[in-house]
């Protein structure tokens, strides 16, 4: 695990690998400990969704990572998806460069992972992983869902894909923290990251 750091995981559960890691439960903690986030203010919950209490719209309201969640009607079941997303399924949003978030997780079996993550790029970015405080996968290039064909403008921001992050990279078994990094453009949205042992 990672030395010195005081965050400790959402709801004292360790997100398990091989599974997956999802964005929004990110560690307990705080700006600075768990996260990093350009301004205090959760753009999605309570903000871009209704503050009237339910589960979904006000989901982590006090916290500076930006929340939302896939909604039905034409804004997250479009036909312009690359790979349909479950409904109602809570990610990270508004992301921006510089900013990371930490994840405790417990790695079951020691070896070779394959990363999948599950996201929406308004534009080429790129994401990096650090384990433990150490970087582990460089930064890597995010594959824009931009969709010259769409014609409602603020929906670019949901054409939803899945991408290899990385096909090998290497961890131990036991408690690690994750940190994701937003590295460049960002404007993308996280829902979950896939972690598939390899041999």
């Amino acid at each position: 695990a990672q030395k010195n750091y005081s965050g400790k995981p959402w709801h004292d559960l360790l997100q398990v690998i091989p599974g997956k890691m999802e964005c929004e439960k990110f560690d307990v903690g705080g700006e600075g400990i768990a996260y990093h986030d350009v301004d205090s203010v959760n753009n999605g919950s309570g903000k871009l969704t209704p503050n009237d209490g339910t589960y979904l719209n006000t989901f982590r309201i006090n916290e500076g990572v930006d929340i939302s969640y896939t909604k039905i009607g034409g804004t997250d079941d479009n036909p312009y998806n690359l790979v349909k997303p479950e409904m109602k399924q809570l990610y990270v949003g508004w992301t921006e460069p510089g900013e990371w978030i930490k994840y405790s997780v417990v790695v079951m079996k020691a070896g070779y992972y394959e990363g999948i993550l599950m996201y929406t790029a308004n534009a080429d970015g790129k994401i990096a992983i650090d384990v433990d405080g150490k970087p582990w996968m460089e930064p890597v290039l995010i594959k824009s869902t931009f969709s010259k064909i769409e014609p409602v403008a603020w929906r670019q921001w949901h054409h939803w894909n899945k991408q290899i992050i990385f096909k090998r990279l290497k961890l131990s078994k036991g408690k690690h923290v994750l940190t994701l990094r937003t590295v460049e453009k960002g404007n993308m949205n996280y829902d979950f990251i896939e972690f598939k042992k390899v041999k």
